[in-house]
């Protein structure tokens, strides 16, 4: 329990001082096109693994479940250009249609 809250504490102190880096750091550094495109990338590839991990995993191990299928109904509807809360609805309504049918 205690290297849980150390891990915790130290990726808190280690997000605090990337933020003050980004307020210290000159700003024409900043604004370079090639560290703005690796911003935006980095953007994109922490939300994909967040989704991935949120999407694909239960209690550590790998699951295919529900989600999956919403997901992929989701990245269609989105590729469709549909609203958001379309998006939501439609995925919330596979998974529980699927879960209904007696999938996990």
């Amino acid at each position: 329990m205690t290297a849980l809250w150390g891990a915790v504490l130290l990726a808190g102190l280690a997000c605090l001082a990337i933020k003050l880096a980004g307020h210290v750091l000159p700003e024409h550094w900043l604004a370079r096109p090639r560290v703005a495109r690796v911003a935006a990338l980095v953007t994109v590839a922490l939300l994909s693994a967040l989704v991935a991990v949120q999407t694909a995993t239960s209690s550590g191990q790998v699951v295919l479940d529900a989600r999956l299928p919403a997901l992929a109904v989701a990245a269609v509807a989105l590729a469709l250009r549909a609203p958001f809360v379309v998006v939501v609805v439609l995925a919330a309504a596979t998974a529980a249609g699927l879960r209904l049918l007696g999938m996990p």
